[in-house]
């Protein structure tokens, strides 16, 4: 059994870290890379693995970015060294051969309605998008994820004639703790959970 992270990694992690509104500095993509071979190792149903990133970086792509956004996320966007749209693949199974080699596990979706597809792709992509925040945070990076933008409108615009869909996107960059709101309170355990 592993043992547990000590105290500062858990603080990053969780209890210091925050969603960051004003993101500046350089993300370079070394560090863009690094950030995904840590991604790629979270679990997934049947190692799925739909999510699709897009690291918007360039001014060019930012530019493409903007009209998509809500007017309270455009600046803190624009300004954050790199925005990633977190996406789903919807034929996320064609590439099961080679992620699911012991079975035919493309025959469990394909062909199957699209509402099925878009559940488990939705559902695994977040939680690779979780993954790439925690993965961000371990690496040194503050994030800002968000929604507040016209899905379709980014799908329109970065995955045109694909089977993919934006799911929520997260700013990097190196966080401004002065520009972040009170902690929001949590529920309580017993609020939230239950132990049977």
């Amino acid at each position: 059994m592993a043992q547990p992270l000590p105290p500062e990694a858990l603080d990053q992690l969780f209890r210091t870290a925050r969603t960051h509104n004003r993101l500046t500095g350089e993300v370079s993509d070394a560090t863009l890379h690094a950030l995904y071979e840590l991604v790629k190792l979270g679990p997934t149903t049947a190692n799925t693995t739909p999510a699709r990133f897009v690291f918007v970086k360039s001014a060019q792509a930012k530019q493409r970015l903007a009209p998509a956004l809500d007017e309270g996320n455009r600046a803190k966007t624009l300004e954050a060294p790199v925005t990633v749209i977190v996406a789903h693949d919807l034929a996320f199974y064609e590439k099961l051969p080679y992620l699911f080699p012991h079975t035919d596990a493309k025959a469990w979706f394909d062909g199957k309605p699209e509402a099925h597809l878009e559940t488990v792709a939705l559902r695994n992509s977040s939680l690779q998008g979780a993954y790439l925040i925690l993965a961000a945070r371990a690496l040194g990076l503050d994030t800002g994820p968000m929604s507040g933008f016209d899905n379709a409108r980014v799908d329109a615009e970065f995955f045109k004639d694909m089977h993919v869909r934006s799911n929520f996107l997260v700013n990097l960059g190196e966080g401004d703790f002065s520009q972040v709101f009170a902690r929001s309170p949590r529920l309580a355990f017993d609020e939230a959970a239950r132990i049977l």
